[in-house]
């Protein structure tokens, strides 16, 4: 009885986070749903997948409606074996995105109770952990697997922190599943930012164990993390597996090419270009936005007001106020950040940051500065090319660090430390009485005076950015040469007045924190009184900032059917939707980065931060340029090209979507090359270099072009072929996943087909019997075709799903027995 009375505060805490998280985003208890742009997207790109898996209840691991074909192995496929998947959703039981915010709950929640936080706090301190408002914004914006990985963090911490304190069975099953769940949310970039966190918090475990002279428990926790881990990464084995097969074929892994796309020479030898890994790099002075909210203007998407200059402005300028309202919204980018944009500032909130410094003062646990470390490691690592010095390093030295982009993501890590160390704080100020007063007034010293400093400086900014070029070049239509930069005066007004009044915001707060405590140690107020206060200054706070960029109106929560059906086909999509043969369509205003013609149709475009690499650098060296002078070779009367493209046409694209004033129209490529086709010549060339310039001066229905192999003849001598003018292969069945074709020559022949080539899964057969595929034009598939009639079939049946989930279920087995065996031995040792 007395166990199941401890167990009542945790009930109602796991009860609380529910009923808030469905509260918080209300609309779903109405049926409605969230609209997440990038969630969206994603709909688009994984249509064709998603309606296989609907038809067939199987997976087909392989679309041709993105970016011309790509495994789907990071587009949500389904594997088998998946256990801890379903015990992922079992945790996730909610609708989303409510799924995802009581998960932040419960997982920090468990955090607090391992660093000894009585419940109430750390019921409190959870809330304000799931509601800082990244976590918030990207849910907001569809980054689930980012938000389903954070979700999982604190927990692994906690069972990190528990084997080091010895609890080998506890926290050897918890680091066990936590590790499982973390892997299965299939956010790399978050779970390598965590063991980055996980590796300068062990630096310090390990120092305390050497100042303990208690070094010999070592191999014993190291054991019990390589047990732990080994089982969670092998239930996870087929994803870990296919990602691994796929991230070379990916732009995540290293070009062969010695160029970059846009003919420049290529520096260094990373995965990724420099300038894109860094692009998103957080300022130095914008991270003090961590307390004080639009400190530098909030997100790119701040609204202003009917009292700001901005709007004034417009009035006096002779606007209606229905016109200044509507140039206000449009063109006042308060946003003034080092950042290309930002849909929200990372902000923690000003009491979190309060007791924050509070714990610095007070607490008197070493871990804390464990957790000091990892935040300080964290900030230092999102100003990104701004401390070039220390993310050169990174980028150049250590293992993967250069297969992200976004490094100011990376503050997520600070996100959760700083929370931790506040509730510690919280917690050790009514526990430990010594020095009290001395480290509540140095708290409140501290962070007012960084308030009053912040405050005497505000004329050292200039409240300019990098969007103020672009406003005013915008705005140069307007007679008045003058207007512009008078408009940017005044948004510079709006965005000094942002900082003042966010600056008295997070100071009136502190404040008020400071006040609450202070009557605490005066007996004025009782301790729960006090700590029922303090939450809810912390969470209100997080709460209405939150509000301003993720509501539940309207905008953000829609029927189920909107959501469900993002796009609505176009006059253009419906008349290329006539056309039932098999071709490619080229969206060119959305290019390879829109996702939207992929709902309806096999797309060179497509929405995914891994998209293939190969046909990434032919798209932008060679499709792209091509378009240069698309409106000269339209033919006006028939809606088509008149001059032939051969790369486009080597990629079966048969319909062009162009943008005009009337709406999107369909122009018709007349010259595309088909499904597959037998050429007259293979030109061999020695490098990726030379293939891809290579492809842009042939006529790819004749010829192809292919980089030779080490020690490999050319074609023409090892594998002699022709063509005669009846030839022909044409394509009989499709499916994602498996292609049949007919061919026929007189003579032997040589076929490409305009598929992706991908070395792995991929199996073909001529009349039954296993046939060579072979990579030409830089990113398509070829094949030697004997003389005669054949049919030639294609399979996509990927091994690595099926060695993997076989790892996945003995590892689920032995997961199973594992926590059987420690619940045992531990209930042993307690009788």
């Amino acid at each position: 009885m007395k166990q199941l009375q401890k167990l009542y505060p945790h009930l109602l805490a796991i009860i609380g986070f529910i009923i808030i998280s469905l509260v918080y985003f209300y609309p779903v208890i109405q049926g409605k749903k969230i609209y997440q742009s990038d969630i969206a997207k994603y709909t688009g790109m994984a249509k064709e997948q998603i309606d296989f898996r609907a038809e067939t209840h199987t997976e087909p691991y392989w679309t041709n409606s993105s970016f011309g074909g790509m495994p789907t192995y990071q587009s949500g496929a389904n594997y088998p074996n998946d256990y801890i998947g379903m015990l992922d959703n079992a945790i996730r039981f909610l609708p989303r995105p409510a799924d995802y915010l009581s998960l932040y709950f419960l997982g920090f929640y468990a955090l607090m109770l391992v660093f000894r936080v009585d419940p109430l706090k750390a019921f409190f301190g959870a809330l304000a952990f799931g509601l800082s408002t990244y976590l918030i914004v990207i849910l907001g914006v569809g980054h689930n697997a980012k938000a389903h990985a954070i979700g999982y963090m604190p927990f692994v911490v906690a069972g990190f922190i528990l084997v080091f304190r010895k609890k080998y069975i506890h926290g050897g099953i918890l680091t066990m599943l936590a590790v499982a769940l973390e892997i299965t949310a299939n956010h790399f970039q978050m779970t390598y930012y965590l063991l980055l966190l996980l590796i300068v918090m062990g630096f310090f475990f390990v120092y305390q164990l050497y100042q303990e002279k208690d070094l010999k428990s070592l191999p014993k926790i190291i054991g019990t993390f390589i047990v732990a881990i080994i089982l969670a990464v092998g239930v996870n084995a087929t994803s870990l597996m296919a990602t691994k097969e796929y991230t070379d074929f990916s732009t995540r892994g290293k070009s062969e090419l010695t160029f970059n796309t846009d003919g420049t020479k290529k520096e260094g030898n990373i995965s990724m270009d420099r300038d894109y890994i860094t692009e998103y790099s957080y300022g130095i002075v914008e991270s003090l936005n961590l307390f004080s909210p639009r400190l530098f203007g909030g997100g790119n998407n701040q609204k202003l007001g009917e009292d700001s200059h901005v709007y004034n402005f417009m009035l006096n300028y002779g606007a209606s106020s229905e016109e200044a309202k509507q140039l206000t919204d449009n063109y006042a980018v308060t946003y003034w950040g080092d950042q290309p944009q930002v849909a929200a500032p990372a902000y923690i909130g000003a009491v979190v940051f309060f007791l924050f410094v509070l714990a610095l003062y007070h607490d008197k646990r070493k871990i804390k500065y464990a957790l000091v470390a990892g935040a300080v490691f964290s900030l230092l690592l999102s100003w990104g090319k701004n401390l070039s010095v220390l993310t050169d390093f990174f980028i150049d030295y250590v293992p993967m660090y250069d297969k992200f982009r976004a490094v100011s993501s990376i503050q997520v890590l600070l996100e959760l430390c700083i929370p931790a160390l506040a509730i510690m704080g919280l917690q050790s100020f009514f526990t430990d009485e010594e020095n009290r007063w001395k480290s509540l007034w140095k708290t409140g010293a501290t962070t007012l005076g960084i308030i009053v400093l912040l405050f005497v400086c505000k004329s050292m900014f200039h409240f300019s950015g990098e969007i103020d070029s672009q406003l005013i070049e915008a705005l140069k239509q307007h007679p008045d040469k003058a207007f512009g930069p008078q408009f940017i005066d005044a948004l510079k007004e709006d965005r000094k007045d942002l900082y003042s009044a966010d600056l008295l915001r997070s100071g009136f707060l502190i404040a008020v924190s400071f006040g609450v405590l202070y009557f605490y140690i005066k007996n004025k107020l009782a301790a729960n009184t006090a700590v029922i206060l303090i939450g809810i200054f912390m969470v209100g706070d997080l709460f209405f900032v939150d509000k301003n960029y993720v509501s539940n109106d309207g905008k953000q929560f829609r029927s189920a059917q909107e959501v469900d059906l993002p796009y609505q086909a176009t006059q253009a999509d419906s008349l290329i939707l006539q056309d039932t043969t098999n071709f490619r369509v080229y969206e060119v205003a959305g290019g390879i980065y829109s996702p939207r013609s992929s709902y309806f149709h096999k797309s060179i475009g497509g929405y995914s931060a891994v998209m293939p690499r190969r046909f990434k650098e032919v798209y932008e060296y060679q499709i792209e340029k091509s378009m240069s002078d698309l409106g000269s070779i339209i033919d006006p009367k028939t809606l088509s090209l008149s001059k032939s493209l051969p790369v486009i046409n080597a990629f079966n694209i048969k319909y062009l979507i162009v943008g005009t004033e009337k709406g999107d129209i369909p122009i018709v490529n007349p010259f595309h090359n088909g499904n597959a086709w037998f050429v007259t010549k293979i030109e061999a060339v020695n490098s990726a270099d030379e293939e891809l310039k290579a492809l842009g001066k042939i006529d790819t229905k004749e010829i192809a072009v292919r980089q030779k192999e080490k020690d490999e003849k050319s074609f023409e001598i090892s594998l002699p072929f022709a063509k005669d003018s009846l030839a022909f292969i044409k394509l009989d069945l499709y499916k994602p996943n498996h292609l049949i074709y007919t061919s026929n020559n007189t003579n032997n022949g040589y076929a490409v087909f305009s598929e992706i080539y991908y070395k792995n899964g991929w199996k073909a057969t001529i009349d039954g019997k296993e046939s060579d595929i072979q990579k030409v034009d830089y990113t398509l598939r070829g094949m030697f075709i004997p003389k005669g009639k054949h049919t030639i079939e294609f399979k996509f049946e990927p091994q690595v799903v099926k060695t993997g989930s076989l790892i996945a279920l003995i590892s689920f087995i032995v997961m199973v027995l594992a926590i059987i065996a420690g619940v045992y031995l531990d209930n042993r040792k307690k009788t």
